[in-house]
């Protein structure tokens, strides 16, 4: 008798379990549309419609060089795209704890804003939500457990705010119209092979390191203060983002590969490595 007594405690268990996970995945699911939303209400038009080889005068070199490789005359801008990705991530502050992920990213170019919306699976039947975010000017990181318990929740302070946006400058290379001079980014020169670009949203300012490699394409990213999460705190930090396995997506070249890593004085620390998997572009369109 006790074993009927046992199997029925454990199908209540299970239910129980299954309508917490429904119902954090529901939840989860109304932060993301309400995100998107907000992505959404933000975007501006673009001006001008495609690209026009002349807007090069003046740039630096390598810049121009990479900008004739990666872009055709004509190539239509980009105003938004979704990315998905698979990779790994590093959970762990100060060792190596890497966990597969999935993902999918909504992003718009003005004005600027993304929200990259992961699955990290911790082990088998165990997942870690993700929203990391630039949203009209707001910066949102948010991992909850199942969705639903709450791990790390940033929001609404300038260091986060500049962190996104610099996050948004770095993967410009999967939107590179978004780089060009008329959008607002200056560049100046700094080498043969690497220039810094200078871009403004709101209050924010930031420059950025840009280098190229023998190719034309960006080869990494890299700031020298970019926060970073240290038990609890944000501690500014050496950072680069690095591009690769580029390919032609709608007449562009695109890097599908990438790393990104703290630069600690004892060497990289590598947390991100990803994959696109799918892109899906959406493109100004000249009025009739």
């Amino acid at each position: 008798m006790w074993w009927k007594v046992l199997a029925i405690v454990l199908m209540v268990l299970v239910f129980i379990v299954a309508l917490a996970i429904l119902y954090a995945t529901n939840r989860w699911q109304s932060d993301t549309r309400r995100l998107q939303s907000r992505l959404d209400a933000g975007r501006e038009p673009l001006n001008p419609k495609s690209y026009d080889p002349r807007e090069l005068e003046g740039l630096p070199v390598s810049v121009q060089r990479y900008f004739r490789t990666v872009l055709k005359e004509g190539q239509p801008l980009i105003t938004a795209v979704s990315v998905e990705h698979t990779g790994t991530f590093n959970m762990s502050e100060t060792g190596e704890q890497w966990k597969p992920f999935s993902s999918i990213q909504h992003v718009i170019t003005r004005r600027p804003g993304f929200i990259w919306n992961a699955r990290v699976r911790m082990v088998p039947g165990i997942t870690v939500y993700v929203h990391d975010a630039y949203v009209a000017g707001e910066g949102v990181l948010t991992a909850k457990l199942f969705g639903l318990v709450s791990l790390v929740n940033l929001r609404d302070t300038p260091e986060v705010a500049q962190g996104e946006l610099m996050r948004f400058f770095a993967e410009a290379a999967w939107y590179p119209t978004a780089l060009l001079p008329s959008q607002g980014v200056q560049w100046e020169a700094v080498d043969d092979t690497s220039a810094r670009a200078i871009m403004r949203d709101g209050k924010i300012t930031l420059t950025m390191l840009f280098r190229f490699n023998e190719n034309g394409t960006i080869e990494s990213v890299r700031t020298e203060a970019r926060g970073r999460i240290v038990a609890g705190a944000v501690i500014p930090t050496p950072w680069e983002g690095r591009w690769s396995n580029y390919e032609l997506r709608e007449g562009m070249l695109i890097p599908l590969e990438g790393e990104v890593a703290w630069i600690l004085s004892d060497g990289p620390k590598p947390y991100w490595r990803g994959r696109i998997t799918k892109l899906n572009y959406e493109f100004a369109k000249r009025s009739n």
